[in-house]
């Protein structure tokens, strides 16, 4: 509920007659929203149980399934130890957007470097050419396998010697297209099959070393720029593409060219750690590997442990969409 209630805020501020996703025409308008949504405010306020909770759902909205079994993953915001100055073991820049001066305190850190060396059209350029040339300001540095994988999943929490934290979120991305260094591994033979979960492809980059996880990081083209922020609420995740923390085990990544962002969705598969799973998720999130009406990428949470949850998702499942009743019954007169 709680995770229904920041969409329904962003949601909120949007125009009544605005479409929730112009590409996502069952949504409808944000005043469709409207009204559920300020109810659901109003329960989230009283201390909503989750009886009362599910009695509002089951009350105010109507599932609509969506054909065949679709295929659900799972992502996390890994941890990552970090260092404002690299060093042999922490060499890799985790880069700000070309042409974007980091904020706040980190200004003086980076004092002396030329934020403005690049311009946006340098973002552009695959993972090979952006690191070959420097491209975006150093924010930290980590190490080369751990920073790969942040990009991967979006964003990181990155810990400092000091102890000190800082969120590594999402900036902006080169705009080449995702390829799956474990997909490569897999058809070269290096890895058997069924064994391309991050265990099994970190346990593969270590035995290798630089001389082969370099080359192979960048047959991945796409690359990640990030912001770096203060930490308000450790106990939230990073923000995802609607604009809102993410919550584990309640935010769902959906493809946009598909789905509207904050709309219910009741899956029904296998969830890694708990067998079957039956739940209430939000889309809240996108993921340059998540596309079709039927791909969501799950939320885990953040840390080792749901990492390695994370890293074991991958299942079929069935989803229905969760409609404000009026809207769905509209839908059903037009079809």
């Amino acid at each position: 509920m709680r995770s229904f209630g920041q969409s329904c805020e962003a949601i909120q501020r949007r125009p009544a007659e605005r479409p929730l996703n112009e590409r996502a025409p069952y949504a409808g308008r944000a005043g469709d929203w409207h009204a559920v949504c300020g109810e659901a405010l109003t329960l989230i306020a009283r201390g909503a149980t989750p009886q009362m909770a599910r009695s509002f759902f089951e009350a105010r909205f109507t599932p609509v399934a969506l054909g065949g079994e679709g295929r659900l993953t799972g992502y996390y915001e890994p941890m990552v130890q970090a260092r404002y100055y690299p060093d042999a073991e922490f060499s890799m820049a985790i880069r700000a957007r070309p042409g974007l001066s980091p904020r706040g305190d980190m200004s003086q850190l980076i004092a002396g470097l030329d934020a403005d060396r690049f311009s946006g059209a340098d973002e552009a350029r695959p993972r090979a050419e952006i690191e070959a040339m420097n491209i975006g300001v150093p924010l930290a540095w980590g190490r080369p396998i751990d920073v790969f994988f942040m990009q991967i999943q979006g964003s990181g929490r990155l810990v400092f010697d000091d102890g000190s934290q800082r969120r590594a979120a999402f900036a902006a991305h080169n705009g080449h297209p995702y390829v799956s260094i474990g997909r490569l591994l897999l058809d070269r033979g290096e890895l058997p099959p069924g064994q391309a979960s991050k265990h099994h492809i970190e346990n593969w980059l270590v035995r290798n070393g630089p001389s082969a996880w370099t080359p192979l990081f960048n047959e991945n083209p796409r690359y990640v720029f990030f912001d770096l922020q203060e930490i308000a609420d450790p106990n939230t995740g990073p923000m995802g593409s609607q604009g809102v923390p993410l919550t584990p085990m309640a935010s769902l990544a959906v493809d946009p060219a598909f789905h509207a962002w904050g709309v219910p969705v009741f899956i029904d598969g296998e969830v890694s750690g708990q067998g079957r799973w039956n739940g209430l998720v939000i889309a809240q999130d996108a993921g340059g590997a998540i596309t079709g009406p039927v791909r969501g990428d799950l939320f885990f949470g953040w840390g080792d442990e749901a990492g390695q949850t994370a890293g074991r998702q991958n299942s079929f499942a069935r989803w229905h969409l969760l409609l404000p009743n009026a809207l769905a019954a509209r839908l059903r007169r037009v079809s």
